[in-house]
């Protein structure tokens, strides 16, 4: 993998709706995103972007999902602080999936773990590979 971690510098209107009009987007109108850090290829998320949240993220280099729970768009970090800044966002070879190359600040888990994946399927059944770092409830100003 390129390391390139000079800041994502956004790319002009026309040229935002030129590669926005080439992602194929599934009947609800999103596509599968998928976070990495930038510099140590960890692989943070999934989430789902919709062409508004694509455009935001496109724009301003803060990452930007859609929530389908809330049906809105979700502006990672904008509750817990745990931001994602965009290096470089990349479209698969179909271009029905987006890989987004960032600069996480903190965890990028809900459950308060760096990443969504720590549940490894062994022989043995379910093991977590890693323990939060910070209590969900502190991430949220919950309890």
């Amino acid at each position: 993998m390129t390391d390139t971690t000079a800041p994502c510098i956004a790319p002009d209107a026309a040229t935002r709706a030129g590669m926005l009009d080439t992602v194929r987007f599934d009947a609800t109108g999103l596509v599968a995103a998928i976070a990495q850090q930038h510099d140590t290829g960890e692989v943070l998320m999934l989430a789902w972007m919709n062409r508004a949240a694509l455009d935001e993220t496109l724009r301003t280099g803060r990452v930007c999902y859609y929530s389908r729970s809330r049906n809105a768009l979700w502006r990672k970090g904008e509750t817990s602080g745990q931001v994602q800044t965009l290096v470089e966002a990349r479209l698969d070879c179909d271009r029905d999936a987006v890989l987004l190359l960032v600069d996480q600040t903190g965890v990028a888990c809900h459950t308060g773990r760096r990443s969504c994946f720590f549940n490894a399927m062994r022989p043995e059944g379910l093991v977590e590979t890693s323990a939060p770092l910070v209590a969900a409830d502190t991430l949220y100003g919950r309890g």
